[in-house]
């Protein structure tokens, strides 16, 4: 049964999508892009199209300018307009030309119909909230579609695999997540320095930020009237949470809060626990547990059995991650959120400091690496450290204009001209190890996890937290 087959007879999370079972299907069915993937040269322009064109998404497409955008969809014009202006209303001199391609480019307020209508687009760049990103992708991907998404990849771990399993049926559609540090040229260092060596064997990593910079623990406000420039039934798409409007969820907000988010770990995980995974090769994790503080909710913030209950993920948290089949031999991470953070490190350079937004903290048998958010200034710890990492070579490619280049490294691929940085191939290992730590939140005990079945196996609750339902007419069941 194709995915397309699926628009007809729905799929819910106590029906066939049932945790791991569902996602092993998922991952092993055949391709299905139903439309011709136009190849492109190096000197064509790509027929692109924006899903969520305000905030990050207004900046993803000032960097693809030179590309032809044909259409966008948004649900709120308003907040599309003011992506391109000053806090006077002013048009800020860097969005001039974007205003002119908005201007010009056909506007939806529901990318399924602009997927349906527009047979012309090569691409699309989805930057809407979290639970928007797979039923989106999948839909682009099924069209024939290359498709860039925002972080994270996916609201659940099951439609992480589901898009992994369609990027390696359609190895002609270009894919890249939209974590820029991926492209920088100190986070590429960073890899090259502990593959090399330079700090000895790691078996312990310290990954912290100050997010949530948004509501979070706290109880869901009251609805209000939504702007009149927003769709919020267009807004809520596949959430079944049917949540009336208010500004504490949107736009920006929607990060803390369940139906919509995946918090902090969603948002900064993909920059800051990227580097270990990708460096240590770490897999996926065998064992996940979370200590946090309470859940906002409508009645007991305790009642973690009641998912009517929990409207916002703790203010602060610690997730322990083990992975016992890391490449190079077990690995501990431990990952600190709200302003959490592990002890001082010793011996840091006189003009260095452990940056209270975030930062990551490799521990080797012969030194340590320390190196801030989006993979920034690698700094090696022990003098001996220092002097290995001096001999370590550059391995790696580096990307044009290094992460603010991400969106144009994306571009160069689909016309053949280099390599794409962060596929779904990739990506997706770090999405899925993101969000197990939201699963062990929710589940409210340690998991066991095996990351080949795809399935939590201590605890068959945990294990339906994989998965996720959706509104009917919307995402996979859509």
């Amino acid at each position: 049964m194709s995915i397309s087959e699926n628009k007809r007879t729905g799929w819910s999370r106590r029906g066939l999508l049932r945790g791991g079972a569902a996602i092993a299907a998922l991952s092993a069915m055949p391709g299905c892009a139903s439309a011709q993937t136009r190849r492109l040269g190096p000197n064509d322009r790509i027929n692109l199209a924006a899903i969520g064109a305000g905030g990050m998404g207004s900046n993803n497409m000032a960097n693809l300018i030179g590309e032809n955008i044909l259409a966008y969809a948004d649900v709120d014009l308003g907040r599309v307009d003011r992506s391109l202006k000053d806090g006077d209303g002013v048009l800020k001199p860097e969005r001039v030309a974007l205003k002119a391609a908005y201007d010009s480019a056909q506007h939806f307020d529901d990318y399924r119909r602009m997927l349906d209508t527009r047979k012309d687009l090569d691409a699309v760049v989805i930057a809407t909230p979290d639970h928007h990103h797979a039923p989106a992708a999948r839909l682009a991907m099924e069209r024939g579609l290359h498709v860039y998404v925002q972080k994270p990849l996916t609201y659940s771990v099951q439609e992480s695999r589901l898009l992994h399993g369609l990027s390696r049926a359609n190895p002609n559609l270009v894919t890249q997540m939209g974590n820029q540090g991926h492209s920088s040229d100190d986070g590429r260092r960073v890899i090259e320095l502990i593959r090399g060596g330079a700090i000895g064997k790691v078996s312990e990593v310290h990954i912290w930020t100050n997010r949530p910079v948004w509501p979070q623990g706290v109880k869901k406000p009251d609805a209000v009237a939504a702007p009149a420039s927003l769709n919020w039934d267009l807004w809520l798409g596949p959430s079944d949470a049917g949540w009336g409007y208010h500004r504490d969820y949107a736009h920006f907000n929607w990060r803390g809060w369940l139906p919509f988010g995946t918090g902090a770990l969603g948002d900064m995980g993909a920059h800051l626990m990227d580097f270990p995974v990708w460096a240590l090769e770490l897999g996926l994790p065998t064992r996940v547990e979370t200590r946090h503080t309470l859940w906002g909710g409508d009645d007991d913030p305790w009642d973690y059995k009641r998912p009517d209950v929990l409207t916002s993920y703790p203010l602060s948290a610690i997730t322990y991650y083990e992975f016992g089949k890391a490449k190079g031999g077990p690995v501990k991470l431990n990952w600190y959120d709200g302003g959490l953070a592990p002890a001082m490190v010793r011996n840091l350079p006189a003009d260095r400091i452990m940056e209270e937004e975030g930062g990551v903290l490799f521990v080797g048998d012969k030194g340590q690496l320390l190196h801030d958010t989006y993979g920034a200034k690698p700094t090696l710890i022990g003098e001996e450290a220092v002097a290995r990492g001096a001999k370590i070579p550059q391995s790696l490619p580096r990307i044009k204009d290094g992460s603010k280049g991400h969106e144009q490294n994306w571009a160069r691929a689909i016309r053949g001209e280099e390599g794409i940085s962060n596929p779904f191939e990739t990506a997706c290992t770090l999405n899925e190890t993101m969000l197990l730590g939201i699963v062990a939140m929710r589940s409210e005990k340690p998991i066991a996890y095996d990351g080949v079945a795809g399935r939590v196996t201590n605890s068959e609750e945990a294990n339906a937290l994989l998965a996720r339902t959706y509104r009917s007419g919307w995402g996979l069941t859509g």
